[in-house]
């Protein structure tokens, strides 16, 4: 594999991002392919970053689909097939012409992208610090403190109690530890460790299962509604959110729950868990490289702090107004991604089809 050559995923894909994306390979270094990519050399007079785009006009209508073969869990594309497939052969100098226009404005594009990714990036550790702060020092910026005695937590306010999750809680449940069979017609949904994220729940992208497969799942207890679900293995271990229904939902794998007892808001003691003070407690105690997890015994013993009830929902309702704030800024960047990376498909589609007609950009680009 050499500079100027494309590689075309031939297996694995899924179902968000299905097999046969191109890709050019632009660096000097030699290099070779894995069992699940194939090198493309291209013929004389084809110019190797034209056709990197041809390919992403391809994949983007999904030119690709009716290539794929999948006898097993990985999708194979028909090489020989997806290969056979029409597309545009302009002059040579057309080709350099329309791959410098798009080397050039999809770099604008990305450039725009990488700010809105930025952007939700320093959000998302605004978020964190809020959380954080509230829990930990609560809304009155005059409040005296006091030492809590853990080095992690530092100062808390005077009035303030420091207790233990398992003492703020009624309920402390581990989910049960085999995989729970799916049904894409249940009537009930199994929350795994994707399925939440800092205090969301997202019954939208959840698995179901039927009634069967859900009794199963809660022999230990059933999920009632203001449940605490947390993850506790995983990529994404550390999460918490509020369970909004009842008889609804079930744990999934790597999933605890949490109910709180009468001295905590339940609102509260998920926020407590989503901060980063508890989870620095965890994480110098995860274990396992590949997915890692907390054991129960050191969840149970997380160190929380513990204001008057009622202080716990003032801090509870400020945080759900705040983070809402946060919520919209993100939801907005996340549209601004989506409408560039619409643009840049879009973009490249017309170029590589001629429907934009490119070939005075280099002139206008050297005058520039």
């Amino acid at each position: 594999m050499s500079n100027g050559n494309l590689l075309l995923e031939k297996s694995g894909g899924g179902d968000l991002q299905p097999v046969g994306f191109v890709v050019l390979y632009n660096h000097d270094e030699p290099a070779v392919c894995s069992n699940f990519v194939a090198k493309m050399e291209l013929a004389e007079g084809m110019v190797p970053s034209y056709w990197r785009y041809c390919h992403a006009a391809a994949y983007s209508v999904r030119l690709n689909y009716r290539s794929i073969k999948q006898t097993s869990g990985i999708q194979n594309l028909d090489q020989s097939q997806y290969l056979d497939e029409r597309a545009p052969f302009p002059p040579e100098d057309e080709q350099k012409a329309i791959s410098s226009f798009l080397d050039v404005e999809t770099s604008k594009i990305d450039g725009l992208v990488s700010e809105q990714r930025r952007l939700t990036q320093l959000l998302a550790e605004k978020r964190q610090a809020v959380i954080s702060h509230a829990v930990t020092k609560g809304l009155n910026p005059n409040a005296p403190l006091k030492p809590s005695g853990i080095q992690w937590l530092g100062d808390v306010p005077q009035h303030w109690e420091v207790s233990r999750l398992k003492h703020a809680t009624s309920r402390i449940v581990d989910c049960p530890h085999d995989t729970p069979t799916y049904n894409d017609d249940g009537d009930f949904l199994a929350i795994r460790t994707s399925d939440l994220d800092d205090g969301k729940l997202f019954p939208e992208i959840m698995k179901r299962v039927d009634e069967y497969e859900y009794h199963h799942r809660i022999r230990r207890e059933p999920v009632l509604q203001n449940d605490i679900v947390y993850s506790r293995e995983g990529g994404r271990w550390g999460h918490a959110a509020l369970v909004t229904a009842n008889d609804r939902f079930c744990l999934g794998q790597r999933m605890m729950q949490f109910r709180a007892n009468a001295k905590f808001d339940a609102r509260f003691l998920m926020w407590h868990l989503n901060s980063k003070n508890v989870y620095r407690q965890g994480d110098v105690d995860t274990v396992g490289a590949a997915s890692p997890h907390v054991n129960v015994g050191t969840i149970c013993n997380y160190r929380i702090t513990k204001p008057p009830t009622s202080e716990q929902q003032e801090i509870s309702d400020y945080l759900g107004e705040r983070l809402g704030e946060f919520d919209s800024l993100e939801a907005e960047a996340e549209r601004a991604i989506e409408l560039l990376q619409e643009r840049r498909t879009a973009l490249i589609s017309a170029a590589v089809t001629g429907k934009i007609d490119v070939r005075g950009f280099a002139s206008e680009e050297a005058m520039a």
